[in-house]
């Protein structure tokens, strides 16, 4: 098994980088090699600084939520856990929505918001609703606990975001590209802002694997095996949100990734937590990229919102994987 995941690792590391190297061709003026357009300048730049950083970081997002999904997996021995669980993307839908709100919903100021201060209302919001999650369970000693608090305040925060929206209508177009996911306005900023994060994440949660592997038998086993579960939990929480709130921040709501990919990770090889939570980073990152060249192709020069084809196609994916479950179980 672990020359299985090696060699998936190395196949996920090919793929993205080829990935990339197409990410970084395709544009609203075609598809073009990008060292073929060295000798003009002015498209050499638009790769350089458009298209290239865009690639860049719509494959980071994506390994983060892919990260950030088996996390929750784990920590809540939830197969339909994802990223958004402890309140994150609806804090960051209402930290977003309350700055449009407050800005007018001007012209202006959407342009003004998206180069200066969206990422970081976003941000903002994912951290507070983690945070709120963690008042309202008390901490992180109870995972039942600390999951019913999580979809209470994914609730509530949608329900004040759902009345800005009424109250100010003029941010409901605005919003919706937020609400889609959208990769745009991802430049080298944004992908420093998500590579580390990512690394650190990463580290925590590969450090900690042994521990979600021992909560996989129970918490009461886990604790029999001298595993400090508050520690660990506490960790793994500030992981999960640091790693989602930075994803969010950069890309807006991008559905089914942090879902799909543990998932794809598990049908293709059983490995521990500490492979798994890599393997489905590089998942993660090679599914939404691949998404998002989709969405710039398909009806170029315009563009999809590339939520839609993560929900399409990582939908799809998981209804026929219930399918083929439920027929093996039927078979047994």
């Amino acid at each position: 098994m672990h020359r299985r995941a090696a060699w998936l690792g190395l196949a996920l590391a090919l793929l993205s980088a080829a990935l990339v190297l197409l990410g970084a061709s395709v544009g609203s003026t075609g598809f073009e090699w990008p060292w073929r357009l060295q000798g003009d300048p002015m498209l050499w730049q638009i790769v350089r600084d458009i298209r290239l950083p865009r690639t860049l970081g719509t494959w980071l997002a994506g390994a983060l939520l892919g990260l950030a999904g088996a996390v929750a997996q784990g920590l809540f021995r939830n197969p339909l856990a994802d990223p958004y669980l402890l309140g994150s993307g609806s804090g960051a839908l209402l930290g977003v929505a309350a700055s449009m709100a407050a800005l007018g919903g001007s012209p202006f100021a959407m342009s003004w918001l998206a180069r200066t201060g969206l990422a970081g209302a976003a941000f903002a919001g994912a951290v507070g609703g983690v945070l709120l999650t963690l008042v309202l369970a008390q901490g992180v000693q109870h995972t039942l606990r600390l999951l019913l608090a999580g979809v209470v305040v994914g609730v509530v925060l949608s329900a004040f975001t759902s009345l800005l929206m009424l109250l100010s209508p003029e941010i409901m177009q605005a919003l919706q590209a937020f609400m889609l996911g959208s990769t745009g306005t991802v430049g080298w900023s944004g992908c420093v802002l998500m590579a580390l994060p990512l690394a650190v994440c990463a580290a925590v949660a590969f450090g900690l694997s042994p521990a979600l592997d021992a909560l996989a038998l129970g918490e009461a086993t886990a604790a029999s095996l001298g595993i400090p579960l508050a520690a660990m939990r506490t960790a793994l929480v500030a992981a999960l949100g640091l790693a989602t709130g930075a994803a969010v921040a950069q890309t807006g709501l991008v559905a089914f990734v942090g879902l799909a990919a543990p998932h794809l990770a598990r049908s293709l090889v059983k490995v521990t937590h500490g492979r798994l939570v890599l393997l489905a980073a590089g998942l993660g990152g090679a599914l939404l990229l691949g998404a998002d060249i989709l969405a710039r192709w398909l009806i170029a020069p315009q563009e999809l919102p590339v939520g839609v084809l993560t929900a399409v196609l990582g939908g799809t994916y998981l209804l026929w994987l219930m399918r083929q479950r439920t027929r093996a179980g039927g078979a047994a």
